[in-house]
Parts: C-alpha cells; structure tokens; sequence
C-alpha cells in the first residue's frame, strides 16, 4: 500500500505552449493545453516523482466566453468570470471542456484515452465533483433530460423539490454588464456562495447559482430531506455516470456547503459499485471534520489547520512548536488529512505574497509528507519554483496562478518543453528543486515507516538551548525502521543537538545503545563524527546540521 501522493494539474494551463501570454487574450491568442498534450512522456515524469494520484483540475464543462455555439447555448460574457471561465461554475455535468480537445466532436473519447494513459503508468485519476452551484447558463446537451433545474417551480422561494433557490418577482442583476449585451433572468436564481440576493456584488459567486439539497437557509436552515430531493437523485446520478467512465476519486469542491446527510446517502451508494474510489473533500472547519468523515470521505483538505499554522510559521507570524498543534487537533482521524502548500485556490508558496523562495518551502514539504498517514498533494509548477506574479486578465497579479484566463505559464512551458517533459528549458536551480522534491517523495514511497508509521514529537523534551521557534523535530517508526525527521524555519543554518528521550525509545521498541550511526536519506551515508555515535547519543542527544529553510530525514 502506498501512501496518497497527489499532483494537482490545472488542466487547461499544464499543457499549453503557446508563449503569447497576452493580458485578457482569447483562446485563440493565448492557446490552451489538451488533453492529448498530456502524453505518455508528461504521465511517466509524474510517476517518477513519486505520484501515485492525478487530479485533473478543470474536466467537468464549465461556461466560458469562448463562442461554442455550434455545439451548444452561448454563454453570456456578463455571467462569466475571465475568457475561459471559472472550472467551478459548471454548465453540463455530463461533458467535459472543449477547450481540452483537439478534435471538438471526440472531446469524451479524447478524454477516456488520458484516463487509459494515466492508468498505464499506474497513476490513479482525480476529478473535480463541483455540487454547491452551477453555472447561470447551465443546460446539459450531452444529457438533455431530465434537465437541472427543468421542472422546477421557479414562483416559490423553497421547494425541497426545486433544484434551484428564487427570488421571486425579482430580476437578476449582474455586477457585470458591458461585456456582451444584457443578461437577463427573471426570476432571480440564489447566486452559489448563498448570496440570496438579486443583486450580487462582484465579490460574490455571482457567475453561479446555488443547488438545493432541501435545506430552507431563510427559515432557520430547517431540513426537508423525506422524500429525499430531486438534487440528491440528481447527483448521484452524475457521479455514477463518471465513476463508470474508470476514474479513482472525485474532488469535492466546497463539500461543507452541501448537507453532511446528502454525504452519506450518496458515497455510500456509489462505492458499493465502485468499492475503490476515493471522495477527498474540500473542508474549512475543522469543527466538521469528523462528521463529514462519518459520511464516507477518505480525506480532507486540511487548509485551516496545516496549511495555514505551516504558513504562518514559515512567514515568522508563529514559532515552529506551533506544529505540533497541528496533528493534535486531528488526532485520531490524522489518515484522513490532505496537506498542502499549494493548491489553486491558494497563492504560490514563492510569490511576493508568501515567502518569495520556492526553497522556503522545503521544511514545510517535509512536513506535508512525512508527518501525518493521510495524503500529500503538490500542485503542478511547486516542485519548479513557479511564482505566479503574472497578471493574466481577470486574474490580475495577486501571487495565484489563474484559473480564470488563457495564459501559459513560462516556468512550466519550460519544463514541458516541447511536450517533451523533459526540463530542457529549465534552469539549474528549478532542476534541483524539482530533483529534491522528487527524492522526498520517493522516500516516502519506498519507506513505510515515513507513509504510515507511528509519530513521536519530541518537542516536549528538548534542552532549552534548542530552539523551538525554528526548529521542529519528530520521529516516524514502526515495527522495521526508525526515523528522526528534523525541520529549520530560520534563514540561518542551525546546528543543535535533538535528544530523543527514553519513553520514546520505549515505545519504539529500543534502546539508544541500539541505534546505530544515523544516515542521511537523502544522500544514503552515514553521518559522520564521535557525537552521534552510540556512546554519545544517550547523553548528548543526536547531533544534526539543518541548513536554512531546510530538514533532516535520517535514519537511526
């Protein structure tokens, strides 16, 4: 059993090099990758990194200002976020984006193939599930009946019947109206972030109509879930559709906003046909972790708690012993957990916004792959040193890599090379980052210890003259191997002595006189010198050398 190591790509974006790059450009200016661009060459470096999960990002049809009338209802620009549209306002569930096609009429059979190539190099396929909202002009021609939302009784509010929420005798009014001619929409549909209004402000998920699952949010969010609603039917229906078509695991975005009821329902029935797939839920309360859990999700992100204690480290707002409240306040559902540093949602690690250096993030990977059992996803261009600090057009320079515009993205086209896969555009810099992340992972891989076993914080009993504030030390062990991972969050090298105390060689099953001259993982050799050697260790505690904005994985 491997652990669960995901490589997020953004789809439209991973593959594409055209190098126009030009502000808010058309498809046709700025290209967009597809899915035959993803080649065996791109799915086999994935591999070699140690992936054993791909997440797709942006499959699912969504609206876009890209005039596809030919095969389907034109989107209107003025409900549309950026050229190419937002990947989380869907506008057929049942298809999947033309802009990733080559030949437009074959897009679904275009897409099985890259399924059947990833799962040839033995890489799993993730998807996006999108189920809070879809988009203002959403209609299904690849499943025309029974339409979202078709039958619904658009003159009340609430119906747990109605796919959709209302506002009637209201017409919708977009904050955005000078992009292609008047939108018009009468009755108001609830916009997706529960924004029940018919007036939207440019700030909410106005590009989006929220779906009803039977809970009245105007009368004290009172639930109507006997019979079970349209929407639950409806649902499931899609993902069953997609499960069948071989894909491992769905993405479930914003997953809190949809009742942890409908969860349960749902999983339940589609992996009692499909027993492998995994759900990976987008969760930021860590109040309903458990309970989404209970309803059959394998793991969840967890931003609120890893991802932002890792950040505020890593930017000096919190000392590193801070760490060790990450997997306490998860403990017992720590398999469960999905850590990250990057995802499209969040501003990349080396922009101006964040730390500035792509090797910052070194303490904070090894973090996010050694010390919990759950998962550990990178998203495309992290292990490149990708900085995003472009302004694409909707997107303006705000350190994320944009999922709304056309845009290729230099770093990356560098390393696609051609559709080579190949780094032949990269520096010497991007090259080694890229090969260190690919070491870490391949440890984690090859050793199960660092993947699934038990952890230690050694934290509680360190000399004084360790310093807590930047330095953050654990071990990970089972039964064949044992493990001292050691992390620096200071800009300086650190040399410091780690002691690992005798109730943690107990329940390690040793002793100290037991540990042998510990060795680096990264380089195989021992480490040399009299301090770390058996005679030394019990008194003086494990000698190590952290160099800035770096970590130790050594075993001993």
């Amino acid at each position: 059993m491997a652990k669960t190591l995901i490589y997020q790509i953004f789809t439209r974006l991973y593959s594409n090099t055209n190098q126009t790059r030009k502000h808010d450009g058309t498809l046709a200016e700025n290209g967009c990758g597809k899915f035959n661009d993803i080649n065996d060459a791109a799915l086999e470096s994935i591999a070699e990194m140690g992936f054993t999960h791909v997440w797709f990002t942006g499959i699912i049809r969504h609206a876009s200002a890209t005039d596809y009338s030919f095969i389907t209802h034109k989107a209107n620009a003025n409900v549309v976020k950026g050229r190419a549209g937002s990947p989380y306002a869907i506008c057929d569930y049942y298809d999947v984006d033309p802009d990733l096609a080559v030949d437009v009429d074959h897009r679904l059979d275009e897409f099985k193939a890259l399924v059947d190539r990833a799962h040839a190099h033995h890489l799993k396929v993730i998807i996006d599930f999108v189920p809070n909202h879809v988009a203002r002009n959403y209609h299904s021609d690849v499943r025309p009946a029974p339409q979202i939302g078709g039958s619904d009784d658009s003159s009340v509010a609430f119906s747990p019947m109605n796919n959709f929420y209302y506002i009637p005798g209201q017409n919708f009014v977009s904050p955005v109206n000078d992009r292609d001619g008047e939108y018009f929409e009468n009755p108001a549909k609830v916009s997706g972030n529960d924004a029940f209004t018919a007036t939207p402000s440019k700030y909410d998920w106005y590009e989006t109509v929220k779906l009803n699952y039977g809970v009245d949010y105007q009368n004290n969010r009172s639930h109507h879930f006997s019979p079970y609603p349209d929407t639950w039917h409806k649902m499931r229906d899609i993902l069953h559709y997609w499960a069948e078509m071989n894909i491992d695991g769905f993405r479930v975005d914003m997953a809190e906003m949809v009742p942890v009821e409908f969860w349960a329902w749902c999983i339940a029935q589609i992996t009692m046909r499909h027993p492998k797939i995994i759900f990976i839920a987008e969760t930021y309360d860590l109040n309903q972790y458990r309970q989404y859990i209970s309803a059959g999700f394998n793991l969840l992100y967890d931003k609120v708690n890893f991802y932002d204690t890792v950040r505020s480290v890593t930017c000096g707002f919190a000392p590193a012993n801070e760490i060790g409240n990450i997997w306490r306040r998860t403990e017992g559902i720590g398999r469960n957990m999905l850590y990250f540093l990057e995802n499209h949602d969040e501003q990349r690690f080396a922009s101006d916004f964040f730390a500035g250096d792509a090797k910052k993030a070194k303490p904070g990977a090894i973090l996010s792959m050694t010390m919990g059992n759950g998962g550990s996803m990178i998203y495309f261009g992290q292990e490149l040193g990708e900085r995003g600090m472009d302004e694409e057009g909707y997107s303006g320079c705000d350190g994320r890599t944009t999922i709304f515009d056309y845009w290729g993205i230099k770093r990356v086209q560098q390393f696609v090379n051609n559709h080579a896969y190949d780094g032949g555009g990269l520096d010497k810099e991007a090259k080694a980052l890229r090969k260190w992340y690919k070491d870490a992972q391949n440890l984690v891989r090859k050793h199960e210890a660092l993947a699934f076993g038990e952890m230690y914080d050694l934290m509680w009993n360190q000399p004084i003259y360790v310093d807590a504030s930047k330095v953050y030390a654990y071990l990970r062990y089972d039964n064949n191997e044992r493990f001292l991972v050691a992390v620096n969050f200071s800009d300086q090298p650190i040399t410091t002595s780690i002691r690992i105390c005798d109730d943690a060689w107990r329940l390690m099953g040793s002793t100290w006189n037991e540990c042998i001259q510990p060795t680096d993982m990264f380089t195989g050799k021992s480490i040399p010198g009299s301090r770390n050697s058996v005679d030394n260790i019990k008194d003086q505690g494990i000698l190590v050398n952290i160099g800035a904005y770096d970590g130790i994985i050594w075993k001993i």
